[in-house]
């Protein structure tokens, strides 16, 4: 962790960096970019020293000033076996910058992409896969098949958000 005094130069040159736009780079021109809930893969460089390097932290904001970030983290990436058309309709929203839809298919995407991953797992999976009419198959041990009652929760999450 940065010591006190450190960061708050850090903070200086952040706060300069991202006032201004990617394309004119001209201190106090342009609007400021939010990036707020925004957790870009950026580490802090450092020198040989054990210094924070500025000049190579300020070129990776350059950097990610030219990146459309708007608060998406992650991927829906299992989803994809069952819904792969939305999950692509997603990112072609978010390419064109059509926000408020893309927030919206993303609201409807979050329960069923929960279920398939983190509730259900793989055996989840493989049950959604079998409705939307792909060989999902059957669990290899150690994992087990849904139970009934897991499998009508399921069903659940993809009916009320308009799926099944």
């Amino acid at each position: 962790m940065l010591v006190p005094r450190v960061w708050s130069s850090v903070r200086q040159g952040l706060s300069g960096a991202l006032s201004r736009t990617a394309g004119s780079w001209a201190p106090g021109e342009g609007r400021k970019m939010d990036i707020s809930g925004v957790y870009p893969p950026v580490t802090t460089p450092f020198t040989a020293t054990a210094e924070v390097d500025y000049g190579k932290l300020e070129e990776n904001l350059h950097k990610l000033a030219t990146f459309p970030f708007r608060g998406a983290v992650g991927g829906v990436c299992a989803l994809a076996n069952v819904l792969g058309a939305q999950v692509c309709q997603l990112e072609r929203l978010c390419l064109t910058g059509q926000w408020e839809d893309a927030q919206k298919l993303q609201h409807r995407l979050i329960e069923p992409n929960t279920a398939v991953t983190q509730r259900f797992g793989i055996p989840g999976l493989k049950k959604t896969m079998d409705w939307f009419g792909y060989y999902g198959g059957p669990c290899r041990a150690p994992l087990q098949e849904l139970s009934p009652a897991q499998e009508e929760m399921l069903r659940l999450d993809f009916t009320s958000n308009g799926w099944l």
